[in-house]
């Protein structure tokens, strides 16, 4: 292979990469692997991904790369033979209630443009089919589906009168402008209760008016429903700041729409077949029927439209998706199932010769249904395209052309690259990544009695069928079961409200909006070493914090300072008067042990342990964080900079020594190196041994290995799931359940 053949890079420094230098083929699936932490995503994503976008986006014009995402340039003195890059990552697909897997994947405009062609009685053109234009919209819930309403048994006390605050509303509370507005009307009794109050009288209240629909009887009397009404739900909610949200949520109530029964869309387009079946019936239907129903229309003037859906939708199938329909809210969508619904967008292009690059594209997967990723992975590569991953699953890696394993352990113990070369000479050579790949895990000998149970019962939610399960308490318990079988449904869902008041769900969400967020923040021991440096010093905790007394007065502790440019992108800068450090030169100028407190918060975990070691209160949050695997992170870096699997750990961390919870994990392996597998089990035991009960929905065949109790949902996703399949022990699964878990669980001892 000629140089051309290869991306090559020279000196690479960025983020804990020492000085790496490296060769990677084109043309090829490479797979990044090592440890959390290694400096794996450093090389992919903070440098090959981040070159090739920012290069990319220089052949735009001023105006149109003030619309496009920034990319900084990355610390590395040379790298050449780049290609376009496509990014395949596992950000959550964001919209609003508008926005559903037909919309986001193109299907749903195909979809309408189908029925505007060959659809009966004809209503118009495509638009007529949309739920987001105003002439296909249903009026009364204006295309979304759901209408809001005010929940008013919230507001009213009916053991009090209005002379005693009957109203829990703000602006209705006694003497408040619009309670006087009612109470001087002279048509309320003041000291009646709401409880003894009659029809007519009710509805004066809510509607100001004798009948809920009758006519007003004072016009200054709007009614307290209608008051609600108007200022709450008669607004475009889907355009409301989350925080307005998340207020109104408390006093409304949403319904399916009373007039398109959820569908969306008015009456004359919901009129309209093809086959008997309206565009918002086929929308319901699941990916493998909606094909069967498309294959079965033979028009020539849909021809064409109909083989372009047939395709996109067996891609969809093919990729593990087959339960999903178009109607489902891409809100909804986990991880996993938004990068497989974006990798389909990209599995139709013509396009070669680009550089596919995917983080785990295993995560939220199915042993069965990962071997359907890596045909994908070899098709993008047989087109001609070099595909790169980071990834952690054995599966994928042995399908590697070449792999490339960065260590040899996380954040400043990492950045090296230890080896590169075929899957079988990885097997052999003696990397932490080879050897977990080698390291054979058995069944848990004695896996822990179950004495008690906490009971679901008639569990109907999504696709449960009426299901009833006994879940153990007190053991380490692990929830499997295809994508779309039902596992979230059940557990999140179902279980997590019955029983909320023990549940606490450690999933992968962000933990927080702010950049100003750290783990010595949000595990609550920042004061503490703040109160430390301000007792060594005689001076106030406040000059510590860079959000307050101690901030640096140039950038207000932000560490940049961002230009806005007239005709140009905004830039932003490392702040020149604190070089990025947050705090004015007064705070830095103290010191604790010889560390100033930037100093101090630049520490890895690690090192940290060492110098807090006879401080117990700050020692045992440090020792926290070193228990779940995160020994590598410093202690004032910004969370918004952690992964999902990361965020994961820290809030695991937060909940180490309590008792009595039920501790619900969503995949906790997402993210970790095999090798920390079992760390992380060893971690959730220590939980179940301090008295609490803990439940894992997870993929990983090694984490059913090493439970005490199964709970299998299945058989299959989808409408063919929603139901448990197996409860019982690792052992007992391999010797009776024929389930697929079960099958893959058996080879995997093999």
């Amino acid at each position: 292979m000629s140089h051309k053949d290869y991306i090559t890079i020279r000196g690479l420094t960025q983020n804990n990469l020492k000085n790496v230098s490296l060769e990677i083929p084109k043309e090829k699936i490479v797979v990044f692997t090592g440890v959390s932490g290694s400096g794996k995503s450093s090389i992919v994503f903070d440098t090959i991904a981040a070159e090739s976008q920012r290069q990319m986006n220089e052949t735009y014009s001023a105006f149109i790369r003030g619309r496009l995402p920034k990319y900084q340039k990355p610390k590395v003195d040379f790298i050449d033979q780049l290609s376009a890059s496509v990014i395949i990552d596992q950000a959550r697909l964001g919209g609003n209630a508008r926005s559903t897997v037909g919309t986001i994947s193109d299907m749903y405009s195909a979809l309408r443009l189908l029925f505007s062609r060959i659809g009966t009685p004809y209503v118009g053109t495509a638009s007529y089919f949309s739920f987001n234009d105003p002439n296909g919209m249903c009026p009364t819930c204006f295309g979304i589906g759901k209408v809001l309403d005010i929940d008013i048994e919230q507001v009213i006390h009916s053991d009090k009168s209005l002379n005693e605050d009957m109203l829990d509303i703000p602006a209705f509370h006694i003497g408040n402008w619009y309670w006087k507005q009612y109470t001087e009307t002279g048509l309320f009794d003041l000291d009646k209760k709401w409880k003894d109050y009659s029809l007519p009288e009710r509805n004066l209240l809510l509607y100001g008016a004798y009948e809920k629909d009758g006519e007003r009887v004072n016009k200054k009397l709007e009614g307290i429903y209608n008051h609600l009404n108007r200022v709450l739900v008669k607004r475009d909610l889907s355009m409301s700041s989350d925080q307005t949200l998340s207020r109104l949520k408390k006093l409304v109530k949403e319904h399916e729409c009373p007039e398109c029964h959820g569908k969306r869309l008015n009456s004359s387009s919901l009129s309209c077949c093809i086959h008997g079946y309206s565009i918002a019936d086929m929308c319901e239907m699941e990916f493998i029927h909606l094909r069967e129903v498309l294959k079965e229309i033979h028009d020539p003037r849909g021809e064409t439209i109909i083989q372009t859906l047939v395709a996109t939708l067996t891609r969809m199938i093919d990729i593990g998706l087959p339960y999903l329909s178009l109607n489902r809210e891409t809100t909804t969508l986990s991880g996993g199932e938004a990068q497989r619904l974006k990798l389909v967008r990209y599995m139709g292009s013509s396009l070669t010769g680009l550089i596919y690059i995917f983080d785990e594209p295993s995560t939220g997967m199915h042993p069965r249904d990962v071997y359907r990723m890596t045909k994908l992975l070899q098709s993008l590569r047989n087109k001609g395209n070099t595909v790169l991953v980071v990834e952690h699953d054995k599966d994928v890696i042995s399908i590697a052309d070449e792999i490339i394993d960065v260590g040899p352990r996380a954040g400043r113990y990492g950045g090296e690259i230890l080896y590169q070369g075929s899957y079988h000479q990885l097997l052999e050579s003696d990397t932490l990544t080879g050897n977990a790949m080698r390291e054979h895990i058995g069944i848990k000998e004695q896996p822990r009695p179950v004495r008690t149970f906490l009971p679901i019962r008639n569990a109907q939610l999504h696709n449960l069928k009426n299901v009833s399960v006994n879940v153990p308490e007190n053991v380490l318990c692990v929830v499997t079961g295809v994508a779309g079988s039902g596992k979230s449904s059940l557990f999140r869902d179902v279980f997590a409200k019955q029983y909320a008041e023990r549940v606490i769900i450690v999933d992968q969400s962000s933990v927080t909006a702010t950049n100003r967020s750290t783990p010595v923040s949000f595990l609550g021991f920042f004061d503490d070493i703040r109160k430390l440096m301000a007792q060594e010093n005689q001076v106030s905790a406040s000059l510590f914090s860079f959000n307050s007394k101690g901030a640096c007065p140039e950038c207000k502790g932000k560490g940049k300072v961002t230009i806005e440019l007239v005709f140009m992108d905004p830039v932003t800068t490392t702040c020149e008067a604190c070089n990025g450090k947050r705090y004015s030169e007064e705070a830095l100028s103290y010191q604790y042990h010889g560390k100033n407190i930037m100093e101090i918060l630049n520490l890895t975990v690690e090192e940290a342990s060492e110098f807090f070691a006879e401080h117990k209160k700050i020692a045992k949050k440090i020792n926290a964080m070193m228990e779940v695997g995160l020994s590598y992170l410093s202690l004032g870096q910004p969370l918004s900079t952690l992964s999902g699997g990361e965020l994961q750990r820290i809030k695991l961390a937060k909940h180490l020594d309590q008792k009595g919870n039920i501790y619900l994990l969503d995949e906790p392996t997402t993210g970790l190196h095999a090798s920390d597998v079992k760390n992380i089990m060893k971690l959730l035991d220590r939980f179940v041994v301090q008295g609490n009960t803990v439940i894992v929905i997870e993929h990983n065949l090694d984490v059913m290995k090493l439970a005490d109790y199964i709970i299998d949902v299945g058989p299959d996703g989808g409408t063919a799931g929603g139901e448990v399949v197996f409860t019982g022990t690792p052992q007992e699964m391999i010797d009776t359940a024929q389930t697929i878990t079960a099958k893959y669980l058996r080879k995997s001892l093999r």
